[in-house]
């Protein structure tokens, strides 16, 4: 069966698609078809397409793309299957494929511990401290367990339920200034029935 073949299934997992691509350019490199897995040159003088072009043109992908799927392959077994069942989103797991194994190995193990894995921003962070030679167990714990922007729970009240309150000329700000107000006058109210 051919590539193109195995790729156009319904679904594909990521860590498929990785080793197929890998697998493809390294044969195209083998026939004598220049490949570079790690950067594009500028100025490539020859008029021969790069593997990575052909194979880009082949499956409808970017070449970029085509290199951040064969990144992939650098993942540790454990955290290509998180990938494959989508609990490490792909762009996080391209950051990922960075880190020397021993630091992927610390990372799955704070991740199975702490039940979160990383956004996109602690991926990068975590890359950059590899990188400089400063990440550990604990940069690790630390970085993952930190409070995303999107976990931080935000109370939202129907519109309608309130704005029948305020006079029309009201902002958005001297609204919510007045609930705060009122809940505080709330508050210290039942501190004072409770002391009784």
């Amino acid at each position: 069966m051919t590539l193109a073949y195995n790729l156009q299934r319904e679904y594909i997992s990521p860590s498929e698609k990785a080793f197929a691509y890998k697998m493809k350019l390294e044969a195209m490199n083998r026939q004598g078809q220049r490949t570079d897995l790690t950067r594009s040159q500028v100025g490539n003088k020859s008029a021969a397409k790069k593997s990575s072009e052909i194979l880009a043109e082949q499956m409808g992908e970017s070449k970029n793309q085509i290199f951040r799927y064969v990144r992939l392959t650098e993942l540790t077994p454990h955290i290509l299957e998180m990938v494959d069942d989508k609990r490490i989103a792909f762009n996080p797991a391209v950051e990922l494929s960075y880190l020397a194994e021993k630091e992927q190995q610390a990372l799955f193990d704070t991740m199975q511990a702490e039940d979160c894995t990383p956004s996109l921003a602690q991926a990068q962070r975590m890359k950059k401290m590899s990188q400089e030679g400063r990440l550990n167990t604990d940069v690790i714990y630390t970085i993952l367990t930190e409070e995303k922007p999107n976990q931080k729970e935000k109370m939202s009240i129907q519109r309608e339920r309130i704005d029948r309150f305020f006079p029309r000329d009201f902002s958005e700000k001297q609204k919510e200034d007045l609930i705060v107000q009122l809940l505080e006058s709330w508050y210290k109210r039942r501190q004072r029935e409770h002391e009784r």
